[in-house]
């Protein structure tokens, strides 16, 4: 069954446009929803539209929209006046300008959507704004009503199709410095930044979202599984969270616990091997001496004065 379309309309480039629609390009249909039901007669819960000053039910047809002015005080607006101010981009997606990718900061981004031709009719127009696009190594800047707001759409190519990403408005965005100002700026030591390359290095890989893996959806899946057979669920007990004391400390365990993984998923052994590079990584901070050098030190005359003898 063809997936259904989010919406539908045109979408133009000066004089040259085409029917196209619009599909999420993702889903939550497979994530696991509740229902919310009586804990007494297992009936589930219905909501419903009161009064908040009389607690009575109020029917559909009797339900505007209204913005509160004042406390208690509401401007009623009716659905005729809202259209009275609709937009052309309700039904085109007017393309305004071509701006580079590495302009648009991902923070605007808000969810994304495949566009494809609506029908045959206009197919070849689509390809030639698909190509243009492509062409120019830009991203296309429109506007699109949905859900009757106006968003800002950043339209790029996509295999055969195009896809558009709903951008926000900046009055959407918060300023960062609210939050980051507060934060130090901490001098950290070579030694320091040198554990924690080598942490990063063992972890690096390539992006495959095919691997990532919602495990909590697989528990919770499991959970229902259980509770449906009857069986108990016992609850694990809260493990204490552990605290970083020493940085450095803390690094070189980091240090040692990657590559000891590394090891193992290299080798497919449950010994620890020596890897490229981990020997260097592992010695103390300057000025320091390992239990095994200060051994070595110490044994060392012990040993002459035996040959002496």
């Amino acid at each position: 069954m063809a997936p259904r379309a989010y919406w539908k309309g045109y979408l133009r480039l000066s004089l040259v446009s085409c029917p196209i629609a619009l599909y999420p390009a993702t889903s939550e249909r497979e994530k696991v929803s509740f229902n919310q039901i009586n804990r007494e007669t297992g009936h589930r819960i219905r909501y419903r539209k009161v009064d908040a000053e009389t607690g009575e039910e109020v029917p559909s047809e009797q339900i505007i929209k209204g913005y509160e002015v004042a406390k208690g005080e509401y401007v009623e607006i009716s659905d005729e006046e809202l259209e009275s101010i609709a937009l052309e981009s309700t039904k085109t997606i007017e393309i305004d300008e071509f701006v580079p990718r590495s302009e648009i900061d991902e923070l605007y981004n808000i969810r994304p959507y495949y566009i494809a031709p609506d029908g045959k009719v206009g197919q070849d127009a689509f390809v030639v704004i698909r190509d243009a696009i492509e062409q120019m190594k830009m991203v296309a800047i429109g506007r699109v009503v949905l859900t009757s707001r106006e968003h800002v759409i950043a339209i790029v190519p996509r295999g055969k199709g195009l896809m558009g990403t709903l951008l926000r408005f900046p009055y959407e965005v918060r300023d960062s410095a609210e939050y980051f100002d507060d934060i130090p700026n901490v001098k950290l030591t070579k030694d320091m930044m040198d554990l924690a390359r080598h942490i990063v290095e063992t972890k690096s890989g390539h992006f495959k979202p095919q691997a990532f893996e919602d495990h909590y959806e697989h528990a919770l899946k499991q959970l229902i599984e259980k509770k449906a057979k009857g069986e108990k669920i016992e609850i694990p007990k809260e493990r204490p969270t552990g605290k970083v004391i020493n940085l450095m400390d803390a690094l070189r365990r980091s240090v040692q616990a990657e590559s000891g993984g590394r090891a193992l998923r290299a080798t497919g052994k449950k010994g620890r091997k020596k890897i490229e590079g981990q020997k260097e990584m592992l010695l103390p901070i300057t000025g320091k001496k390992t239990a095994r050098e200060e051994h070595g030190k110490a044994a060392r005359p012990a040993a002459k004065h035996r040959k002496a003898g």
